[in-house]
């Protein structure tokens, strides 16, 4: 056996597809008298006769038959180690954007099937869909709408959900529900473009008040200004569930209802290179609902994972 070449048994199934030795090797372009060589030799090697034929017929012995399917197995399975050698080898380098938010196990998801690079330019949701519409990106991690897939002809899969949170001063952690919450909506639609269509609603399903800012304070220190002169809590952007509080100021959980953002994997839906399409099952299998099904959860109308 240790003779025996993958050559050698693509030549057999050609064979036993075409039961005809001239038009197997018409289809893998090489001479009639060299492919009946190897089958001869591929049989030698096995140590048993794969075909019965004579001049005017070819057909499968019993050993033959018997061989054909695992044959075809272990060809699926070459191809596929030498698809995934390829992409390991940086031949299919596949380039991935985001927000703010990734996996915390990306690396480990994704080091068996594809070379991932990670894209420097951390921009909004909007603009990262846009650039893999356009191509600049492979994939990305971002909010989307339906309407935002449907326009831009990509695909989405959730990857991951961010249960938001209020804000407030003083030392009350209880819960608060969301019609006594306020969300603030930023003038600068180029930075904030996603999260005002869903802090706008959000303020109109659930009763919390919009409050219209032009300072950039949906994050950081502004924001905490922001919940220091409010009279409600705050609700907290996704950009801003992993900072640090100031002493001062508490975190309390929104009910009536739970408040979710999720986190979609984009693509192109015209997509067929077989690395990208592995990152995507890579890193969305196995995620599950994370919550955002729940009877109390609360999505926009557009999310498409509602």
């Amino acid at each position: 056996m240790t003779s025996v070449e993958l050559r050698q048994l693509r030549y057999f199934v050609a064979v036993a597809e075409e039961l005809n030795f001239g038009r197997a090797a018409e289809r893998l372009l090489i001479a009639g008298p060299s492919l009946s060589q190897q089958i001869k030799a591929l049989e030698r090697d096995l140590g048993v006769r794969l075909f019965d034929r004579d001049r005017r017929s070819v057909s499968l012995t019993a050993a033959g038959s018997a061989l054909l399917p695992h044959t075809r197995a272990l060809l699926e399975r070459a191809d596929d180690l030498q698809r995934r050698a390829g992409r390991l080898s940086g031949s299919e380098p596949v380039r991935l954007g985001y927000v703010n938010w990734l996996p915390s196990d990306l690396t480990a998801r994704t080091a068996t099937v594809a070379q991932l690079h990670l894209d420097a330019w951390v921009a909004p949701s909007h603009t990262q869909a846009a650039r893999v519409a356009a191509g600049g990106l492979d994939l990305a991690v971002c909010w989307v709408r339906t309407e935002d897939l449907e326009e831009r002809g990509l695909r989405a899969r959730l990857i991951g959900a961010d249960r938001l949170y209020a804000i407030a001063g003083g030392d009350d952690m209880s819960d608060v529900a969301a019609r006594d919450t306020a969300v603030l909506l930023d003038a600068d639609t180029t930075s904030w473009s996603s999260w005002n269509v869903y802090a706008e609603e959000l303020a109109q399903d659930t009763g919390a008040r919009a409050v219209r800012i032009s300072n950039g304070g949906i994050t950081g220190p502004a924001f905490f200004d922001h919940v220091r002169r409010c009279s409600r809590p705050v609700i907290n952007s996704p950009k801003g569930q992993t900072t640090p509080l100031p002493p001062d100021l508490v975190q309390r959980p929104i009910t009536a209802p739970e408040i979710y953002w999720t986190w979609s994997l984009v693509w192109r839906e015209n997509e067929d290179r077989p690395a990208v399409l592995a990152v995507v099952d890579a890193l969305c299998d196995g995620v599950g609902d994370l919550g955002i099904r729940a009877p109390g959860a609360w999505l926009p109308d557009g999310d498409p994972h509602r």
